[in-house]
C-alpha cells in the first residue's frame, strides 16, 4: 500500500511516499522558507536527489510543486496518482473534537476550519494541503493525524488553566499541546534506546518550538497550550508573554486585537529580536558579532533551560533530554547553549560528540553524565504513515 504523507508546517512542507507495512521509502523531500524568494525545494529518491532554490509563494504552490515532481516523466516515482492508496495529513489542532486519527470528510474539514483561530499559522496550511490533495489524489483516502492527540494523557493539574471553571466545561479552554507526532516518535525511540520506561524531556526545536515532559511513554506536561503560540521563543512567535502586555498594547498604544495577534504570531520571536526568522541566518550573524543575534540565541536557550528545570521537578527526576527537529538535530550551537551550566541536573555535554552529524540516534553527553543527552532525528512522516496504515487496517 503506497501512502503519501504531507506535513504542512507554518513555513514548510515535508513529504514522504512510503510503502506500508514494509516501511519502504520511495521518495522524501521538503520545501522550506515558504513565502520567501529563496525557498528551498528538495526531492530525494534512493538513486537521485534534486535541489532547487526558487520562490514558493504559499502552501498551495508548494504542494502543486510536490505533485509535479512525483509525476515527472523522467525523475518522478509514480505514473498515475491512482497508485497512491492514502494521503496522511498532519493537522496541528484537533481541539476537543479529535483525540485519534480519522478519515477526512466534510465534517472533519469544517472542524479543522473552526479551529483556525487557535492555530492560525498551521491549521489553514493543513486544510489547504487536504483540499489540494483531494484534487490531485482523488482516488486516495484522505486521513488526518492530529498533533494534539499525544498530549491527551496530560493530567488535569497540567492541562487546566486557573480561570473560571465554565470556560473549560462549556468552551473547552485548556492546554492541548502540539508537535505531538514528533514528541511521541522520539520519546518512543528514546525508551527503546534506554531499554526502560524513563523520565524524559523532549525538546522539539524548529521554526516552531516546544518541550514535553514524558513519563513512562506518556505526555504529562507540555510548553504549548490552548494554541501553538506560547512557551518557548520561536521563529516568529513570542512564546510566553505577560497577558498585561496585550491589554497595554490595545488600551494604551492603540493597536487592535487583530494587530496584536499578528505581531505576537508573525513579527515576534527571533524575527522580532533580530530581523531574521531562520536560525541559520541568526547563527551566521552571531558569529560575525551581531549583538542582537547573540542575545536572541541566549534568550532562546535560557527559556529552554528554565523549562528543563521545571519539568525535572514535574517528573521528579531526569533520565534523558532529547533534541529533535530541524534546529535540535542540526544546531550544535544551540545544543551547547542549552546544556551549558546544567550539571546540577546531571546534564554534561561532550563538545566533540556535539559536533558530529548523523542520521542515527546518538549520545552527546560525557560518559559520567547522570542524564543522557540524545539527538534523535524525528520522523513525523513515518509516525503518520504508521497511524494511517493502522486505521485503514482496523
Amino acid at each position: 500500500m503506497k501512502i503519501l504523507i504531507i506535513n504542512s508546517g507554518s513555513s514548510s512542507i515535508k513529504y514522504q511516499l512510503m510503502v506500508m507495512p514494509t516501511n519502504e521509502v520511495i521518495c522524501t523531500g521538503m520545501i522550506d522558507r515558504i513565502g520567501l524568494e529563496t525557498s528551498n525545494v528538495i526531492f530525494k529518491t534512493p538513486s537521485n536527489t534534486i535541489e532547487e532554490t526558487l520562490p514558493i509563494a504559499n502552501h498551495k504552490v508548494g504542494l502543486q510543486k510536490v505533485a509535479n515532481m512525483l509525476l515527472d516523466a523522467e525523475k518522478g516515482v509514480i505514473k498515475s496518482t491512482s497508485e497512491i492508496a492514502a494521503v496522511g495529513h498532519r493537522v496541528v489542532h484537533g481541539g476537543s473534537a479529535f483525540s485519534d486519527t480519522v478519515k477526512i470528510d466534510e465534517a472533519v474539514k469544517l472542524k479543522i476550519k473552526e479551529l483556525f483561530e487557535l492555530a492560525p499559522l498551521h491549521n489553514p496550511a493543513n486544510l489547504e494541503g487536504i483540499n489540494v490533495a483531494e484534487e490531485i489524489f482523488s482516488d486516495a483516502e484522505q486521513i488526518a493525524v492530529f498533533d494534539t492527540a499525544f498530549h491527551q494523557t496530560m493530567p488535569e493539574v497540567a492541562y487546566k488553566f486557573a480561570i473560571p471553571n465554565y470556560l473549560l466545561t462549556e468552551h473547552k479552554v485548556r492546554v492541548y499541546g502540539f508537535h505531538g507526532t514528533s514528541h511521541k516518535y522520539v520519546s518512543a525511540k528514546a525508551i527503546d534506546y534506554l531499554e526502560k520506561n524513563s523520565k524524559i524531556i523532549t525538546i522539539h526545536l524548529g521554526n516552531g518550538c516546544s518541550m514535553t515532559a514524558v513519563k513512562d511513554g506518556k505526555s504529562i506536561d507540555h510548553t504549548m497550550g490552548f494554541s501553538p503560540s506560547n512557551g518557548l521563543i520561536m521563529g516568529t512567535r513570542s512564546g510566553d508573554i505577560d497577558q498585561s502586555v496585550i491589554f497595554y498594547m490595545v488600551k494604551n498604544l492603540g493597536y487592535s486585537a487583530d494587530e496584536v495577534n499578528s505581531i505576537l504570531l508573525k513579527q515576534s520571536g527571533m524575527l522580532g529580536l533580530t530581523g531574521y526568522s531562520d536560525l541559520r541566518d541568526i547563527e551566521a550573524e552571531a558569529e560575525k558579532g551581531n549583538k542582537d543575534c547573540i542575545l536572541a540565541l541566549q534568550m532562546n536557550a535560557y527559556r529552554i533551560q528554565k523549562t528543563i528545570g521545571s519539568y525535572a521537578a514535574a517528573l521528579n527526576g531526569l533520565d534523558a533530554i532529547i533534541f529533535t527537529a530541524g534546529i535540535g538535530e542540526n544546531s550544535s550551537y544551540m545544543r551547547k547553549l542549552v546544556c551549558t551550566n546544567m550539571d546540577y541536573f546531571g546534564i554534561e555535554l561532550d563538545d566533540e560528540k556535539n559536533q558530529i552529524r548523523s542520521k542515527e540516534i546518538r549520545e552527546i553527553n560525557v560518559p559520567n553524565s547522570k542524564a543522557k543527552i540524545l539527538v534523535i532525528p524525528t520522523d513525523e512522516e513515518y509516525e503518520i504513515a504508521h497511524q494511517v496504515y493502522q486505521l485503514l487496517q482496523s
